[in-house]
C-alpha cells in the first residue's frame, strides 16, 4: 500500500502537469491565429480563439487551470507590450474573465453537452457578452493608462476587444465541446458524408459573395445554420457558425463587403450583430432539436417498457373459465374493461 500511494500520486501529478502545458499550448497557438486579423496596436483582434479555449478548460478540469492561461497570456502579451505592468495586468484580466465566465455558468446550472435551450442561452448571454467585458475593460483602460492609446481611442478599441473575446467564446467553446463527445457514425451512407460537405462548402461560399459586395446579405447564410443544426444538430451548426464568422471577421478587417467606408466603431457594431445573430441561430436550433430528441427517446423507451410491463400480464393461456370471452388486446377501445375481467377470472382460477 505504502508503495503504490506515491506512484498513484506521481502520476496524477504528471497528467495535471500534462493539462496545463496543453492549455497553455492551445492558448498560445490559437492567440498567434487571432493575432493575424489584429487592429489595433498588432495586440486587439475581432477574433480571440484563447478565450474559447480557456473556458473549456476550466469548465472540464476545473479552477486549477487558471496557472495555464495565466501563463499563455502573459507569454504572449509581452512580446507585444507596451511594458511589463501593464503587460501582467492584461495577461490578469484574460485569466479572470473566463473564470468569471466559468463561474456564472456553473451558477445557472450549465451543462456541457449544450443539449438545452437554457445551456444555449447561457453560453451566449452569461459567457459571451457578459463575461467578456470584464477582460476588455481592464485591458483598454491599461493600454490607454499607460499611453499606448489616446483616451479618444478607448470605445473603438475596447468594441474590438469585446467583439474577439465574445467570438472566441461563441465560436470556438460550442465546437470544441461538441468535438468532444463527438463519435464517428458507423455504416452511414456516403450521401451524409456529401451532405455534411455540402453544408460546409455552401456556408463558405455564400458567406464569401456576401461579403465581397455592397449589397447587405449576409443573412444568406442562415438558412445553411438552420440546416446544418436540424440534420447534425451542434456537431454541423458549429463548424458553419465558425466558417461564416472567420469569413465575416475578415471582411471587417480589410474593410471589403458591408463593412466598406465605416469606421473601426461601426464595422464592430455591424460584426458583433452578425456574430451574434449566427451563433444565436446555431446554438439555439441545435439546441432545440437536441431536447426533441431527447424527448423523442424518452417516449420511445416509456412505451417499450411500458409494453415489456403488458407482455408479463398477458397470459400465456386462455383461462378456462368463460372461455367465449375474447382474449384482451391492447390497441382496441374497451381493453380495460377485458383486461379487468380477465384478472378477475385468473382470480378465481
Amino acid at each position: 500500500m505504502t508503495a503504490v500511494a506515491p506512484e498513484a500520486r506521481l502520476r496524477r501529478y504528471g497528467t495535471e502537469a500534462l493539462k496545463l502545458a496543453a492549455v497553455t499550448a492551445a492558448y498560445y497557438g490559437s492567440a498567434k491565429l487571432g493575432l493575424e486579423q489584429q487592429l489595433v496596436r498588432g495586440q486587439v483582434t475581432p477574433f480571440w480563439p484563447p478565450t474559447g479555449i480557456a473556458l473549456v478548460a476550466l469548465m472540464l478540469w476545473g479552477l486549477r487551470m487558471w496557472p495555464a492561461i495565466a501563463l499563455g497570456a502573459f507569454v504572449v502579451n509581452v512580446t507585444l507590450g507596451p511594458s511589463i505592468l501593464p503587460v501582467l495586468a492584461i495577461a490578469a484580466s484574460n485569466t479572470v474573465a473566463p473564470i468569471c465566465a466559468c463561474l456564472l455558468l456553473r451558477r445557472v446550472g450549465f451543462r456541457t453537452a449544450l443539449d438545452r435551450l437554457q445551456d444555449a442561452l447561457a453560453l451566449v448571454f452569461l459567457g459571451a457578452l457578459l463575461g467578456m467585458l470584464l477582460s476588455a475593460t481592464i485591458g483598454t483602460g491599461v493600454l490607454v493608462a499607460s499611453d499606448a492609446l489616446s483616451a479618444d481611442d478607448f470605445w473603438p478599441t475596447w468594441s474590438v476587444w469585446w467583439t474577439g473575446d465574445a467570438m472566441g467564446i461563441l465560436f470556438i467553446t460550442p465546437l470544441l465541446l461538441a468535438t468532444r463527445t463527438a463519435r464517428l457514425p458507423r455504416g452511414s451512407p456516403v450521401w451524409r458524408w456529401a451532405e455534411l460537405l455540402l453544408l460546409l462548402g455552401g456556408t463558405a461560399a455564400i458567406a464569401m459573395v456576401a461579403t465581397r459586395t455592397s449589397l447587405n446579405l449576409l443573412f444568406l447564410v442562415v438558412p445553411f445554420l438552420i440546416w446544418a443544426a436540424f440534420r447534425f444538430q451542434l456537431l454541423g451548426a458549429a463548424p458553419c457558425a465558425l466558417i461564416a464568422s472567420l469569413v465575416a471577421i475578415y471582411a471587417g478587417s480589410v474593410g471589403s463587403g458591408p463593412f466598406a467606408g465605416h469606421n473601426l466603431l461601426a464595422k464592430m457594431v455591424i460584426l458583433q450583430a452578425f456574430n451574434g445573430t449566427v451563433a444565436l441561430t446555431a446554438l439555439l436550433l441545435s439546441a432545440i432539436i437536441a431536447e426533441r430528441n431527447q424527448t423523442l427517446r424518452a417516449l420511445q423507451e416509456a412505451c417499450d417498457d411500458l409494453a415489456e410491463a403488458l407482455s408479463r400480464l398477458t397470459p400465456d393461456r386462455q383461462p378456462d373459465v368463460r372461455p367465449t370471452a375474447p382474449a384482451p388486446t391492447w390497441d382496441t377501445p374497451g381493453t380495460g374493461a377485458r383486461r379487468r375481467d380477465g384478472a378477475k377470472n385468473r382470480t378465481h382460477d
